[in-house]
């Protein structure tokens, strides 16, 4: 069985979505791990070490989600889980911005994957497991 660490990272307190991404993939049969709301880039790193995940997925709705994510690859390669899958979606930077442009920032933080708000977690199902049936 494939492992996922869920949660909402930094101030952010938004925890219904969180929820809902939690259900939708356990229901597809993924162990889950949620670490829930106001989680730091470590608490992120460690529930994935002591579980042996395969995927990392940072939710954000509070518009600060770059710059709680800034580092978090290189902080994966130290804890020695560099080739983690690494998703980041919500509202994760302030304002409206061209979402290519912020694609292309995150995957310059060396994120694997980025999701636009408004994208659910059953858009989102057909990718996870392509992206995790090479794990």
């Amino acid at each position: 069985m494939k492992t996922i660490v869920i949660g909402v990272i930094g101030a952010d307190v938004h925890a219904v979505g969180n929820r809902i991404i939690e259900y939708v993939l356990t229901n597809e049969g993924y162990n889950v791990v949620n670490i829930g709301v106001l989680s730091t880039q470590e608490d992120f790193i460690n529930a994935a070490i002591e579980t042996n995940a395969q995927m990392i997925m940072v939710s954000s709705l509070y518009g600060h989600g770059e710059l709680d994510c800034v580092g978090l690859r290189e902080k994966c390669v130290e804890a020695g889980i560099g080739e983690i899958l690494l998703y980041v979606g919500g509202n994760i930077v302030v304002g409206k911005q061209d979402f290519e442009t912020v694609e292309k920032r995150f995957k310059d933080m060396g994120f694997n994957r980025v999701f636009p708000p408004g994208v659910t977690i059953d858009q989102v199902l057909p990718t996870i497991k392509a992206d995790l049936e090479t794990r």
